[in-house]
């Protein structure tokens, strides 16, 4: 459950570190996101050589949040940070980086982004 002014890490090899929630495209004036929610985010902490500076507004894939997601079996997910993928742009399914970081959840496969349930290296 992240709302605006979130700080986000991110969990991809682009060279961004962290990122800043400005925006739930598409959601109407909903407050929070969840896992599987396309945002916009800004640029809070890259690297130098990084393709993308800081500053720079793009959108991302939330793969993991802290609070707790209800599945339709009952059962609770729950991971031990906030983080999310950078994309190629917002109607696109495809990550901009080659490389995932730790877990996502089984629910972004199912979405329908298969490239980065086949990039990340478990799926919970």
């Amino acid at each position: 459950m992240l709302q605006m002014r979130s700080m986000i890490k991110v969990a991809d090899n682009t060279g961004v570190k962290k990122v800043m929630l400005i925006g739930i495209p598409g959601k109407g004036n909903r407050r929070y996101a969840y896992i599987g929610d396309v945002i916009t985010v800004t640029v809070k902490e890259s690297d130098p050589q990084s393709e993308i500076k800081k500053g720079t507004v793009v959108h991302a894939l939330v793969v993991r949040t802290r609070k707790e997601y209800r599945r339709k079996d009952g059962s609770y997910i729950r991971f031990d940070d906030n983080a999310c993928v950078i994309l190629q742009s917002k109607g696109s399914k495809e990550p901009k980086g080659t490389k995932i970081f730790g877990p996502i959840a089984k629910e972004i496969r199912d979405l329908g982004y298969s490239k980065i349930a086949a990039l990340a290296p478990e799926i919970y």
